[in-house]
């Protein structure tokens, strides 16, 4: 079931309602329930996959806990192998089939990849990870800790949250807040927008582009690959504020998921600010026990190329993605080791401090993102490496493009006019994104402000349903 379905529209407010009509003690109940429909809308047998590996961390964390240091060691192996194996058979087993020409050897596997595999199991290794650590105490309520894994808000897409933050929350009592309500209303009224009005429209660029990236000018695919950086913004980004949003309603705290990355002025920065549930996972779980920053310089490079080569790869069994990994962890090696000559270079020119230097610093860091992403979404290496070599005519590209062509370098029913309807949409969430992160809006939740802030509700819904694209699209990150 997606949040962008006529379905989702019914479930939720049944869901929510009750939630809060039901007594404390048959809540747990209520909300497990919901989140078994709400999996099992996708393909319901493979609910059987999330309560085998339920099972398994629900006792490895109660067993871990009354161990001793070796026998706590073998549970938490016992538990990392059972929710890794079960994503490697699922989603790596034939890429290793081919990569390794071992197709011949054993069978290729014809299975779609559970939806929210990739995530859940990540939540439930912070479990038993938390558990071995001391950390966290061992859920004895299987049904509590069932709903950790599945609540169905965060289940398909992250936030990838911790038990810490998760599992006490299911134990205390909710009370209807009216506060919470509107300002989880308000998020997923935001989400709806960033998903089919912005994500879902140049969609209709970036897929026709990179579908065949051979059939078009280099003009046209620098151009896809910038409007692709924002589809895969908002539409992530539009799934963590739903779910944040729809979580909050029912009075539960998701983590945030987003910062603003693109005004980032580093890539590390960057880092900090994207898919922040799954930054930190690696961060907290891989990047800081293999040794983190506290190590010699190779050793270092390392360790950040372990942590990015995994992260792509747990993106998507695809060279691509490993590659993709690899760049970012060498734009943050790079950027490292050279971090004190541009300070000294700027300081020299006196830029350092300006707010030239500063946004400067925001545009090369996006630019640089930017062009990792085309081994992102790009559906093979091949296709790849043929944007980047066709990346070298675009000064020869220009000219036709201005002064020739009446289309977007080819892409059909796509004008000058209605590109730059997509640019404005794009340079409009930037500028509402930047109005959002300097705090300028604070006024617009006065008391006295109740017309112009309904007035703003109503003009958003408005766009969604003028200038909305209602096909039925998944997000993208449902694949991961």
């Amino acid at each position: 079931m997606s949040f962008i379905s006529l379905d989702f529209l019914v479930f939720f407010p049944i869901t929510a309602i009750l939630f809060f009509l039901l007594p404390h003690k048959f809540r747990w109940c209520a909300l497990l329930t919901a989140s078994c429909i709400f999996y099992m809308a996708f393909i319901p047998v493979y609910i059987l996959i999330l309560l085998f590996t339920i099972v398994i961390d629900y006792a490895a964390g109660i067993i871990i806990e009354r161990s001793g240091a070796k026998a706590k060691k073998i549970w938490l192996i016992i538990s990392i192998i059972a929710n890794t194996g079960v994503l490697a058979v699922f989603k790596y087993y034939n890429f290793f089939l081919d990569n390794f020409q071992l197709a011949g050897i054993f069978p290729i596997l014809k299975i779609a990849l559970p939806i929210g595999l990739s995530f859940h199991t990540l939540q439930a290794m912070a479990y038993t990870i938390e558990v071995y650590r001391g950390n966290q105490k061992a859920e004895r309520h299987f049904g509590i800790y069932a709903l950790y894994i599945m609540f169905f808000p965060q289940l398909v897409a992250g936030p990838i949250e911790r038990p810490q933050n998760m599992l006490h929350q299911f134990h205390e009592e909710k009370i209807f807040d009216y506060n919470n309500a509107v300002s989880g209303l308000r998020l997923i009224l935001w989400g709806f927008f960033k998903k089919i009005v912005i994500a879902d429209r140049l969609a209709l660029i970036v897929d026709k582009v990179y579908e065949s990236p051979g059939s078009f000018s280099p003009w046209a695919l620098l151009i896809a690959t910038f409007f692709f950086a924002f589809q895969i913004y908002c539409d992530f980004s539009a799934y963590s504020d739903i779910a944040l949003g729809t979580a909050r309603i029912m009075g539960f705290k998701l983590m945030r998921n987003f910062d603003m990355p693109y005004q980032s002025g580093s890539i590390a920065e960057f880092w900090r600010r994207w898919h922040i549930s799954l930054s930190s996972w690696f961060r907290d779980y891989l990047y800081v026990p293999l040794g983190g920053n506290r190590v010699s310089l190779p050793k270092w490079f390392f360790n950040l190329l372990i942590v990015f080569v995994l992260s792509g790869f747990w993106h998507g069994a695809n060279r691509t993605f490993i590659i993709w990994g690899a760049i970012n962890c060498i734009y943050i090696f790079i950027e490292e080791i050279t971090k004190k000559y541009r300070h000294a270079f700027a300081q020299y020119l006196k830029l350092d401090g300006t707010l030239f230097y500063k946004w400067a610093q925001v545009f090369s860091t996006f630019l640089l993102i930017m062009m990792s992403w085309i081994f992102f979404r790009a559906s093979s290496l091949s296709d790849s490496l043929l944007i980047f070599s066709k990346f070298r005519l675009l000064g020869t590209d220009l000219v036709n493009f201005i002064f020739h062509n009446k289309s977007l370098a080819g892409i059909p029913n796509i004008g000058k006019g209605k590109l730059f309807f997509y640019l404005l949409l794009v340079i409009s969430l930037s500028a509402s994104e930047f109005v959002i992160n300097k705090r300028m809006v604070q006024v617009f939740y006065l008391p006295e402000k109740r017309f112009l802030r309904w007035l703003t509700y109503y003009a958003i819904i408005i766009l969604i349903v003028v200038l909305g694209v209602f096909q039925k699209k998944d997000f993208i990150y449902f694949q991961f």
